[in-house]
């Protein structure tokens, strides 16, 4: 058995799926050393709808995981998605109270900062400082030890519902589980998918699920936008399910043995076989009908994630482009339908700065369990082993003192 003092888990609660991905830091290196995945069964566009059924899916993919890496797992990073998830952009400012830049002046400015009225049903997920003014400097980094009179800060603020974040927590403490810290997914892949520089330059990042497709912009190495669409794959499996009058689970085989996004490319002789329904005989059918059901799904997802970087005023943030990951990203054609309708350079996002068992998880639908485990070794050690909150009411009212606190 190894030692748990190195080990970092993560788990991604998705709709089609829940993924363990274990991995172990060593010199500065994080090496993948076992991953488990099982159904998910309980569900609904990243929300947990039938809490048994979540903790019995989190337990297999849990112990497959473990018997792959030989290590017991007590402790995770959980992902979480979903169309309650908002996140918004805020400000603040303080007077620096010494000479220079303190550690105590960039905590005020953004506690000053965050000190916005969220609804009760709502909790902070995360708040991810974007850059900091140093009297009329922009774009610092890091202002410590910088002189000054003002400091001014700009933050992404992300809350999600207070239900369905607790939900995602009592799922893995039933499984035996403690939460480290819960995740914003689509923040997660970019730990594991996107360079260096085009965080830098400007991406959309496009995780494209089973329930959700979520969207987060980077630019100059920070979060500028984020955004959870209601859309994924299931919808797509929908469709084909309504299309060829057959059932989900044979809907779902036929999407990812034959689908395609371009009906044009398919040439007219290539048939699938679509089963019957209650007894009835299978059907031949040209393959060319899955690309005109799939095709305008896609296209329809794109447009409304396109929409919504033009709402937000980001279309001239993302100069490097976009990268798409999450499993519904391997549907033949994707990126050929994303270039057209965003009319920018589109790459497939696969796990990157890892080592380890690459070969099994160099997969798109591998980007979120990855990245947080990569998201749990980059954070500061004096977070990384918080006790979970058996009582998430207690964390709403501190929340809601400290916000007293502020504004007395």
């Amino acid at each position: 058995m190894r030692g748990q003092e190195n080990i970092i888990v993560g788990l991604d609660v998705g709709t089609t799926k829940i993924c363990t991905v274990v991995g172990e830091v060593s010199g500065g290196e994080i090496n993948i050393i076992g991953i488990g995945t099982h159904p998910s069964i309980g569900l609904r566009k990243g929300v947990v709808v039938n809490i048994e059924s979540t903790v019995e899916s989190i337990q297999k993919a849990v112990e497959e995981a473990e018997l792959m890496a030989g290590c017991e797992i007590s402790s995770v990073y959980a992902g979480i998605a979903g169309g309650h998830i908002t996140g918004f952009n805020s400000r603040g400012i303080v007077a620096i109270k010494g000479p220079e830049v303190t550690k105590l002046d960039v905590d005020r400015v953004i506690d000053a900062a965050r000190a916005v009225a969220i609804p009760m049903d709502r909790e902070v997920i995360h708040v991810l400082p974007q850059e900091f003014i140093v009297d009329d400097q922009k774009g610092i980094q890091n202002p410590v030890g910088m002189s000054g009179v003002r400091l001014e800060a700009k933050i992404h603020i992300v809350t999600g519902a207070v239900t369905s974040a607790h939900n995602i927590v009592k799922c893995a403490n039933r499984s035996g589980l403690d939460v480290c810290d819960i995740v914003l997914e689509p923040l997660a892949s970019g730990e594991a998918v996107l360079t260096g520089e085009e965080k830098d330059l400007g991406t959309a990042l496009l995780d494209l699920g089973g329930g959700t497709s979520d969207l987060a912009i980077f630019s100059g190495k920070h979060i500028k936008h984020t955004f959870v669409l209601s859309l994924g794959g299931n919808n797509l499996t929908n469709d084909i399910a309504i299309g060829l009058r057959a059932s989900q689970t044979d809907a779902e085989k036929i999407k990812k043995k034959y689908g395609t996004c371009i009906a044009k490319n398919i040439s007219a002789e290539e048939t699938i076989e679509v089963p019957g329904m209650g007894g009835r005989k299978p059907r031949k059918l040209p393959r060319q009908i899955l690309g005109e059901i799939l095709e305008p799904r896609m296209e329809e997802i794109f447009t409304l994630i396109k929409r919504e970087i033009y709402r937000a005023g980001m279309e001239n943030v993302i100069t490097s482009g976009v990268v798409l990951t999450g499993g519904t990203s391997l549907l033949e054609g994707g990126t050929e339908v994303a270039e057209s309708i965003f009319d920018l350079p589109t790459r497939l996002g696969k796990p990157m700065g890892i080592s380890g068992l690459v070969d099994v998880v160099n997969n798109p639908m591998y980007a979120t369990g990855v990245g947080l485990v990569l998201y749990g070794a980059r954070i500061e050690p004096a977070k990384k082993f918080r006790i979970r909150d058996s009582n998430i009411f207690n964390r709403v009212m501190t929340r809601m003192k400290r916000w007293f606190k502020d504004v007395i």
